[in-house]
């Protein structure tokens, strides 16, 4: 774009003014065919200068100057020139044709259950030619997990751009994440993972090791079970000795073997979750 504003500055020099014999096109989108017209008569040299595009001619005054789709496919600003021993010049500008394209980007791929704001999405919009979409269009977003709809919004876009934010579903599983508008659906996908656990009770009993200790089943306070491997610390106060045993969740319960022969006090935590005490006797 600099070297196309010296090129005219360097036209304007020669007398490039805003004169009658050379008029712009006008309401001109992407890839449409245009025209310039010309007064006077006699033979000119006519440029156009405009993103992407330099072009040169020979053509007669009076006569319309045709300009090809395949020179306009570009939005922007385009710059006429029309020399005769003087230049003359003139600018139009191209617009973005119809969306043929949505480009949707949504995160996170995968969202704790029940927390608010926590999906958001960008839908970006494109004519046949790349151009950015720029008129004032909305877009549908739609937020489905199962048969359980959490979001269905028109967002209007601004400067080819729609976004939301939305809270997390109730229960783990696939959510659905759609950005439509007319013929055009991008769909993605966010997987819904369980929260951090709620409610975490522990039971345990003696036996020739120690003592077995293990959680109830563990689940998060929308009541989803929490991911196999979720770390659950069991920690053991003995005569005012701690000590703690690390076991991952299996098939929603976490046990642990603690080897204490007296009196015992047992606890539990997961992530800032606590648990109940478990008060044991000696052998």
């Amino acid at each position: 774009m600099p070297r196309l504003i010296s090129i005219c500055a360097l036209l304007c020099l020669l007398g490039v003014s805003p004169a009658q014999d050379v008029r712009a096109p006008q309401n001109l989108t992407a890839g449409e065919e245009g025209s310039v017209s010309t007064t006077g008569s006699g033979n000119a040299t006519f440029y156009l200068f405009g993103p992407g595009v330099s072009d040169k001619q020979d053509v007669n005054l009076g006569e319309d100057v045709r300009l090809p789709g395949s020179d306009l496919q570009n939005a922007g600003q385009y710059f006429a020139v029309l020399c005769s021993g003087d230049c003359r010049s003139t600018s139009f500008f191209v617009s973005a044709a119809r969306p043929s394209s949505l480009t949707f980007l949504v995160h996170p791929s995968r969202v704790p259950v029940a927390q608010n704001d926590a999906v958001s999405g960008v839908a970006i919009l494109f004519d046949k030619f790349r151009n950015l979409e720029l008129t004032a269009e909305s877009v549908d977003f739609q937020l489905n997990a199962g048969k359980a709809s959490l979001l269905s919004r028109a967002v209007p876009e601004k400067d080819g751009i729609a976004w939301f934010r939305a809270a997390s579903g109730k229960s783990a599983g696939a959510l659905q994440v759609t950005a439509s508008l007319n013929d055009l659906e991008t769909l993605r996908a966010v997987q819904q993972v369980a929260s951090e656990p709620c409610n975490l009770r522990i039971t345990g009993q003696r036996n020739a090791s120690g003592i077995l200790v293990q959680t109830e089943p563990v689940h998060d306070c929308t009541g989803n079970p929490v991911p196999d491997g979720t770390i659950v610390t069991f920690t053991a106060t003995e005569d005012g000795k701690k000590s703690t045993v690390d076991a991952p969740i299996k098939q929603d319960i976490a046990r642990a073997q603690i080897a204490a022969s007296g009196p015992a006090v047992i606890s539990a935590a997961s992530g800032v979750v606590m648990g109940n005490e478990l008060r044991l006797g000696g052998h």
